[in-house]
């Protein structure tokens, strides 16, 4: 991995690519609204095609294509297969990026920073 004169490391080439494909891979407004969903709970097609609103074809081709990038996975019980988010870096990478947003769709403002040193004693 090569440094930048700060020495901060470079991202490599194969990096940059698996980022690059994740990106695109939550950039269908649906597939990413599945992840959501995902995240929060684990849900079967059905279940996730009338959350999202969309058709159950179409929710069970975008599950293919999230299993394929490694972004979901999936459980069978019975007759019945069950899909989650159970990476943790995808479940913090989903969870930021709604934390950012405002339900208006507008940047949500940063939080308050905390104040440096030690804590105060709680009276």
């Amino acid at each position: 991995m090569d440094t930048t004169p700060s020495g901060i490391e470079t991202p490599t080439t194969a990096q940059i690519e698996v980022a690059a494909e994740t990106f695109r891979m939550l950039s269908s407004s649906t597939r990413l609204l599945i992840v959501w969903f995902l995240v929060h709970e684990e849900s079967d097609v059905t279940g996730l095609a009338e959350a999202s609103g969309a058709s159950v074809q179409a929710v069970s081709q975008h599950l293919a294509k999230l299993r394929l990038a490694g972004l979901v996975s999936s459980r069978r019980e019975g007759r019945r297969i069950f899909y989650m988010v159970d990476d943790p870096h995808v479940v913090t990478m989903v969870s930021e990026i709604f934390d950012h947003i405002a339900p208006d769709g507008s940047l949500a403002p940063d939080p308050e920073p905390r104040p440096a040193g030690p804590l105060r004693a709680m009276e």
